[in-house]
């Protein structure tokens, strides 16, 4: 069975001259992968004539254009997304899952705007109050650390962090991870003391709830691989990500830098020039985009905005993945499982545990 991916074609930093070139080639590696373009059509089509790929292209027959006469702006405000572009290229999107017309909904575009009008057409799963953008970022181990919320929501209260520690504890379960993921809550220190009001509040839900709570953690942990799962507001998680990909870019500029410098330092550096370039794409972000917007009735991808057709096309891969291993059945069921309080039982209901804190 084929699985249908629905792109929002319009959105991100660069549009078109991303989002078709990485589809083509993303089409020409799934095999069973059939693509719904979103955007405008005429637009669209001159894309794809000057990607190679005309209407008599093979590629041609997986994939099919839907219009959409209007785009989400990256400064769009969320009533101007919601209300007043109810035909553009992202929300058009996203009613292709609603409708069971696609699997996967993958958009570069207005990170709030994409939430606002995601948990508009989809809704949230039961016990959940507040989506959260999930990702993946690479540690010490050789694994990842699923990190969340990196952007969705700036303003959290204590319950919420518990929500996040149940979504992203059931995301790594169900993408074959941990049965019971360790967790742990981003902090200014690992002591009992740290943090504000509404930090150790969350801490004291998370302790008293039957997550695998491993208590705070700071930054660095999230490289060290310290835990599976870092829980943290919507602020923190956008800095820590966006300071992460700022590092992994200067790395890379500093080693192009130091080889062109001098001629004792390109020796050195043809002589370590595989580890590296092992090292270079280790921390390249653009392998991890992609990020997961958990809590949803429906699989939604967020790639970066300002991504190149690479790293878009990783974007597309993940929720093809996603979607190909039924990701959204697999969270449903595993949260279900977890609220029914069975033998293999590991999370509480959210909103019971906040109350009897």
């Amino acid at each position: 069975m084929s699985v249908r991916v629905a792109i929002d074609c319009m959105g991100g930093d660069h549009g078109l001259p991303v989002t078709i070139p990485a589809a083509l080639s993303f089409l020409r590696h799934a095999s069973d992968a059939r693509l719904l373009l979103v955007g405008m059509s005429d637009r669209i089509e001159q894309a794809l004539i000057e990607a190679g790929a005309p209407a008599s292209s093979p590629l041609r027959n997986r994939l099919e254009i839907r219009h959409a006469s209007e785009v989400v702006e990256m400064d769009d405000s969320l009533q101007v997304a919601l209300r007043g572009k109810r035909d553009s290229s992202m929300r058009v999107a996203v009613g292709l899952l609603r409708e069971g017309q696609a699997d996967v909904c993958v958009s570069a575009g207005n990170t709030g705007a994409l939430m606002a009008v995601s948990r508009f057409v989809l809704k949230t799963l039961e016990g959940i109050d507040r989506p959260a953008i999930a990702t993946q970022m690479p540690n010490r181990t050789g694994g990842t650390t699923t990190v969340l919320d990196l952007g969705a929501n700036v303003d959290c209260e204590p319950e919420h962090y518990l929500q996040f520690g149940i979504m992203g504890s059931a995301l790594v379960s169900a993408l074959g991870g941990a049965d019971r993921p360790t967790v742990g809550l981003l902090n200014i220190g690992e002591e009992l003391i740290k943090g504000n009001d509404t930090v150790k509040q969350a801490a004291e839900l998370l302790r008293a709830s039957t997550l695998n709570f491993r208590g705070n953690v700071e930054g660095n942990d999230i490289y060290e691989g310290t835990v599976d799962v870092v829980v943290c507001d919507g602020f923190v998680g956008n800095v820590a990500l966006k300071t992460s990909e700022g590092l992994a870019k200067m790395l890379g500029d500093f080693i192009r830098e130091e080889y062109k410098r001098h001629v004792f330092t390109r020796l050195m550096a043809l002589l370590s020039y595989p580890v590296l370039r092992r090292f270079r794409k280790r921390l390249d972000h653009r392998r991890y985009n992609g990020a997961s917007l958990v809590g949803l009735r429906g699989v939604v991808i967020k790639s970066h905005g300002s991504a190149d057709a690479y790293a878009f096309e990783v974007a597309l891969q993940r929720g093809y993945d996603a979607a190909r291993n039924g990701l959204l059945q697999r969270i449903e069921e595993t949260l279900a499982r977890m609220r029914a309080g069975g033998p293999s039982a590991q999370l509480p209901d959210p909103v019971a545990a906040a109350g009897q804190n």
